[in-house]
């Protein structure tokens, strides 16, 4: 089969969804293998180290016209029409706010969204690009919130004085959050943490972090603790929300540095920090909001922009942050996208779609001109 890889068109994305390793290894099961000339630049990966693995450089027209498509973002209508009819397309989505899905399904296309993948499947860990991506995030957004800070981390301790180390507020510990919370500690900040899973407190305090507790009622340690089970948070009740806002502003309101990490799949993104709370912070501090893209968890985040409030806060609304680690977010994205098309593709080389799978049946959002999603 001949496995297309287009160069991504939308700005700022400077991924690519295969790499000389994974390239090679499809090459030899078989396939013909075309990326698309300056594909890889961005992430560091020029078209000779595509050729060198057997891969032809070809031109979009070229790279749409194959069997199977491998992209990190979903085609746009632009390019849903270079694609032929019937082809296969691997990619991250965002199947929820894609307003294009009934054109992938009027086209015949078979699209697997990968970020619909069952996170609770110990064999689809090597599938999981939200993990992934969200690991490099995480650490990229303290590095990028530590560059807009003008203050350093660490304490040192001088001749003129002692600095004191910059204090941390973590919200939200999933991947994107522990590692934040890792970083900052490797960097010599004093860190503290919230989650709506309890679960977390655990994982915050094994990294050196500091647990920003919430009195939970019996109903919503249940709750919790389902949501965790499945990896996503869950919606807490009124009283929940109001003591979080409590011990949230105390916290916020006198860090340094906070970044915020909280998505829910299928919804805007929680609000966690208010106006009122922003405006209590110190001159100087930054706030890196990683929920920007789906409406922020932070009142003043600005999609693409880094505003100063009149206090003097720095918000970054900086969205896809793993770009910005292009050259190691597309190996491992590559990675999971192999290891993912891997289970489609027979001895022989063939596709072979099998519904009872666990983790194709949850992928697959459109197919034989119907539309999957939302219908399952």
């Amino acid at each position: 089969m001949q496995i297309g890889i287009p160069a991504e068109i939308i700005a700022g994305e400077t991924r690519i969804a295969a790499t000389p390793d994974t390239v090679k290894k499809l090459v030899a099961a078989g396939h013909k293998v075309v990326v698309q000339a300056g594909a890889g630049v961005k992430a560091s990966l020029p078209d000779a180290n595509f050729s060198a693995v057997g891969a032809s450089i070809v031109d979009a027209t070229t790279a749409y016209a194959s069997d199977i498509i491998l992209k990190v973002q979903a085609p746009t209508a632009e390019e849903i029409a270079l694609i032929k009819d019937g082809a296969t397309i691997i990619a991250m989505f965002d199947p929820y706010r894609n307003a294009n899905l009934a054109a992938f399904a009027a086209k015949n296309l078979q699209c697997f969204a990968l970020e619909l993948l069952p996170r609770t499947l110990s064999r689809a860990q090597n599938m999981d690009v939200l993990s992934s991506q969200s690991n490099l995030a995480g650490y990229k957004a303290v590095i990028m919130a530590a560059d807009e800070y003008q203050r350093p981390f660490p304490m040192f301790m001088t001749s003129a004085g002692t600095v004191k180390p910059a204090r941390v507020v973590i919200m939200g510990v999933g991947v994107a959050g522990l590692q934040a919370i890792a970083t900052a500690k490797r960097l010599g900040a004093v860190v503290e943490a919230t989650d709506l899973r309890p679960t977390a407190k655990d994982q915050v305090e094994s990294l050196g972090g500091k647990w920003l507790d919430v009195p939970m009622s019996d109903e919503e340690k249940e709750n919790a603790k389902k949501a965790a089970a499945s990896g996503y948070a869950w919606m807490p009740g009124p009283q929940y929300i109001a003591d979080q806002a409590v011990i949230v502003d105390k916290a916020v309101s006198q860090a340094d540095i906070v970044i915020t990490t909280a998505l829910i799949p299928g919804r805007n993104a929680p609000r966690l920090i208010k106006a009122e709370t922003v405006a209590k912070m110190k001159a100087g501090s930054v706030i890196l909001d990683m929920a920007v893209e789906t409406g922020g968890n932070v009142e003043g985040s600005v999609l693409n922009q880094i505003t100063t409030t009149d206090n003097g806060v720095k918000i970054i609304g900086i969205p896809n942050i793993p770009a910005q680690l292009a050259a190691q977010s597309s190996a491992l994205y590559a990675n999971n996208v192999y290891n993912f098309l891997a289970t489609l593709l027979n001895k022989e080389g063939q596709m072979v779609v099998n519904l009872e799978d666990e983790i194709q049946k949850a992928l697959l959002i459109t197919q034989a001109g119907q539309l999957i999603f939302g219908k399952k």
